[in-house]
């Protein structure tokens, strides 16, 4: 059982493809409206899942208890690459957040707003999650221990063995 302030070990990915789906919204409308406010809920959203996972995220709760269990069974896949992931968006809408609302460097945060738009949408429409790829290849070079995650070493050490 985990602690309700924790990280879930599994993750349901058509939940994390539904918050990916608002990020991907959110994003877009901040672009076009140059609403850079909407960067602060944007982040703490990020960083609400990276410390309790769904627990004090409204997006969070909303997709994984309302939304995700209408679109089917689940989908578990390993939580710590998509906590890697969401670790990724914190420190990237945070950023831009600091960038346009105290620096005005509006330019800036549109850079990073508009790989958030490439990633979340990566993710909400193909399921294919940047962040779980770059946490994959720190996982290969040696950088994040096989502890962190059992689960995916064990799907990378078959992946590769498929492949010889």
């Amino acid at each position: 059982m985990r602690s309700l302030f924790s990280f879930p070990r599994t993750v349901n990915e058509k939940a994390a493809r539904v918050v990916a789906g608002v990020v991907l919204a959110a994003s877009v409308l901040t672009l076009a409206t140059a609403w850079y406010w909407l960067l602060v809920p944007l982040a703490y959203g990020f960083l609400a899942r990276v410390f309790t996972g769904p627990t004090l995220s409204p997006i969070g709760l909303l997709a994984s208890r309302y939304i995700a269990p209408r679109l089917g069974s689940e989908k578990p896949v390993p939580g710590p690459p998509k906590r890697f992931a969401q670790g990724m968006g914190a420190a990237m809408t945070s950023a831009a957040a600091i960038l346009a609302l105290a620096a005005g460097r509006h330019a800036l945060a549109d850079g990073l707003l508009v790989a958030l738009v490439i990633a979340a949408g990566l993710e909400s429409i193909f399921a294919y999650c940047l962040g779980c790829k770059v946490f994959a290849l720190l996982m290969r070079a040696g950088l994040v221990p096989d502890t962190v995650c059992a689960e995916c070493s064990d799907i990378w050490r078959s992946a590769s063995a498929s492949r010889s």
